[in-house]
């Protein structure tokens, strides 16, 4: 049957690990995006409200067509229920707002990640020996297993017994 090819193929794409991540990251990028839309819908818009004399940015419109019932609309609200046609420039106002808060909030959030990953791996001893060593003589970078210095010619006391 053709149709099992392409089931199991299915199957396989949707188990892989990164679409799995990939779906996990969605539903937690929705909760997030719903915290961040009740912040700024909440609290920065009626602060920055506040700052400019009681504006309410949800509110800003332009009518391009007066509804069934004429303007002026003091509201959104009432002016799409008397069906006028309006540019919500204030809903776009608040996505930007809103965008702009999630992009702070994922680079802070990369950036202490980041910071984390470091100190991780600060603290973990190299797992690689070292392949090179400093001449004492001269201070130029030489191989590890080196009885005399390329760059100076000096005898170095390493002895290959000696070494471990």
């Amino acid at each position: 049957m053709a149709g099992s090819g392409f089931l199991k193929e299915f199957r396989d794409f949707a188990v892989r690990g990164n679409v799995v991540d990939m779906a996990v990251g969605i539903v937690v990028g929705t909760a997030f995006t719903a915290i961040v839309n009740s912040l700024v819908r909440d609290v920065f818009s009626p602060l920055i409200g506040l700052m400019t004399g009681g504006m309410n940015f949800a509110n800003l419109f332009m009518v391009v067509r007066q509804g069934v019932t004429p303007g002026p609309y003091t509201t959104l609200a009432d002016a799409q229920a008397a069906g006028a046609v309006t540019l919500n420039y204030g809903l776009l106002l608040n996505a930007v707002i809103s965008f702009v808060i999630v992009a702070m909030m994922a680079f802070v959030l990369i950036r202490n990640v980041n910071r984390l990953r470091r100190l991780h791996h600060a603290d973990e001893p190299s797992s690689q020996a070292p392949t090179t060593k400093g001449c004492p003589y001269c201070v130029t970078s030489i191989p590890i297993a080196a009885t005399r210095c390329p760059a100076c010619t000096s005898q170095l006391d390493v002895r290959p017994d000696a070494a471990s």
